[in-house]
């Protein structure tokens, strides 16, 4: 049996690793693939009745896990210069405002329909607002550098503003001025906690010898994030914070401080990190859409009821990003198609505690959203020439 788990494993991870290799090529997002091939061994395992046991609970740890790597990967992938502050804030407003927007108009459409009260209603409103950069920034590698620039620092920090506005309202049991005090005081400590974290993380990054230096540090960064969610703090910011110190070194060395650290020589350490991460950003993203494939029922994807409402929703979703490129001065071709829901969306529906939950927000429409918002992705990208990098 301990042969056949290791095979498998294996195998699914190859196949994997081929829908990630050719997804340039065939535009086809390896999230939709993943999601096929977990499924598929479902069927498999059903067929010749095979019983394994419940892997969902492994789900959201797969997920915390995987969300922390993809945003330090793309954090260490950005450039930070004033030519780029242009290109960052209109990331910034376009990752924001059409979250806000969406968000409000779900959840009073929810609050309408279902008669929910309207908190309830925006936390599962929220789950369908935030672009999921564990599917965009692997789907835009033959795009222009600007465009690809403007996908990572959206995504990323859609991600991030998600989860804040998540947990700001799923945390607070009234929203008031003090609400807004304690939010503001936290966003402060993570802050100062992220700017003392990154120099300890640097030099040790920068002084270990020991042959094995980049696994502590990754695990250092999982744990700092795992105690911070336990303080209530927004640990992405510092994840975020964390990737663009020490992925723009050269940018830092005007400051005198920096020399301590040796910067040419951390330069390499760096880039050494930044490969380790994105393998292991690969292997976490896999093996979670994998089994998420592999949770789906068939019957929740053709759900005829929660259809029509993943169409409503997936409508809006594409309505306000044409209406925000337009605004932004934006080219609509390709942006306009990079708006996938995905890992992000599937952790804030699991986070939902059964006191907030609501009927018209289940599995279902989640999944539906997951894979027409990748379908659109898919031929909005196979539809646009490759662009000159």
């Amino acid at each position: 049996m301990t042969t056949t788990i290791i095979i498998t494993f294996c195998i699914l991870l190859l196949i994997a690793y081929v829908f990630d290799l050719t997804s340039s090529k065939t535009k086809i997002p390896s999230v939709i693939l993943l999601l096929l091939l977990g499924w598929a061994v479902r069927q498999f395992t059903v067929l010749l009745d095979i019983h394994l046991p419940d892997f969902s609970p492994i789900l959201p740890v797969l997920g915390t896990v995987g969300l922390i790597l993809i945003v330090l990967e793309g954090s260490l992938e950005l450039e930070l210069n004033k030519s780029k502050f242009g290109l960052i804030r209109k990331s910034f407003l376009g990752a924001l405002v059409p979250m806000i927007t969406l968000a409000f108009l779900l959840a009073f459409a929810f609050k309408y329909f279902g008669h929910f009260g309207l908190k309830d209603s925006l936390i599962n409103a929220i789950p369908f607002c935030v672009i999921s950069s564990a599917i965009a920034i692997p789907s835009v590698r033959n795009l222009s550098s600007h465009n690809k620039e403007f996908v990572i620092y959206e995504s990323s920090l859609s991600d991030i503003l998600g989860v804040l506005f998540f947990n700001f309202l799923a945390l607070n049991q009234t929203i008031d001025t003090n609400s807004f005090g304690q939010f503001g005081l936290e966003l402060l400590i993570i802050t100062v906690f992220s700017f003392i974290a990154t120099i300890g993380l640097s030099f040790l990054l920068n002084k270990i010898e020991h042959h094995i230096k980049f696994v502590p540090i990754i695990l250092l960064v999982v744990l700092i994030y795992a105690v911070s969610k336990i303080y209530h703090l927004p640990g992405l910011i510092f994840i975020l914070l964390f990737g663009l110190s020490i992925g723009n070194l050269d940018e830092l060395k005007r400051f005198k401080w920096i020399e301590k650290f040796k910067p040419d020589e951390l330069n390499k350490e760096v880039t050494k990190f930044k490969e380790l991460t994105i393998e292991a950003a690969f292997l976490i993203r896999a093996l979670f859409f994998l089994l998420f494939g592999y949770l789906i029922e068939t019957s929740e994807v053709l759900n005829a009821v929660t259809f029509i409402w993943a169409l409503a929703i997936v409508f809006f979703i594409f309505t306000f990003r044409t209406i925000q490129l337009k605004l932004s001065k934006l080219p609509l071709r390709p942006l306009l198609f990079v708006a996938p829901r995905g890992l992000i969306t599937i952790l804030l529906f699991l986070s939902i505690e059964p006191t907030h939950t609501i009927s018209l927000v289940n599995k279902s429409l989640i999944i539906q959203v997951i894979i027409l918002t990748a379908l659109l992705m898919m031929f909005g990208l196979m539809s646009t020439k490759p662009q000159d990098k």
